[in-house]
């Protein structure tokens, strides 16, 4: 059973800093290419950043280059996104889920319960 589970969420000031982790189990992470995303009270889930599985290459949402870095560790079956200088807007459940990461959400399979982030003063 592919089980994957989003962890490291928490509440934090304007400016601060969290590590998500994304472990997964009954999968095998090489093989594909893992996303993130957020989705705030009321809106669109939306993806935050994509890491390939075949070179390593990553993307990220305008919103949040340069701030947030995602990486992966195949033998530990875990992807990260650590998240700096975190702005109030980054207030959301983060998902992770395997898929493409040049496709739509509907392409992403696996996804888990989420991890509340809350950003406030």
């Amino acid at each position: 059973q592919v089980k994957f589970v989003e962890s490291g969420g928490g509440s934090v000031q304007p400016g601060g800093s969290l590590r998500l982790s994304c472990t997964t189990s009954g999968f095998t992470l090489d093989n594909y290419d893992i996303g993130w995303f957020r989705q705030a009270p009321g809106k669109e889930r939306r993806g935050v950043s994509c890491i390939s599985s075949r070179d390593g290459s990553t993307y990220y949402a305008a919103s949040v280059k340069g701030r947030f870095a995602i990486s992966r560790d195949n033998a530990k079956n875990t992807v990260y996104l650590q998240m700096n200088d975190l702005r109030p807007e980054a207030t959301a459940v983060y998902y992770c889920a395997a898929g493409p990461c040049s496709g739509a959400l509907y392409e992403y399979a696996y996804w888990g319960q989420g991890t509340q982030v809350a950003v406030s003063s």
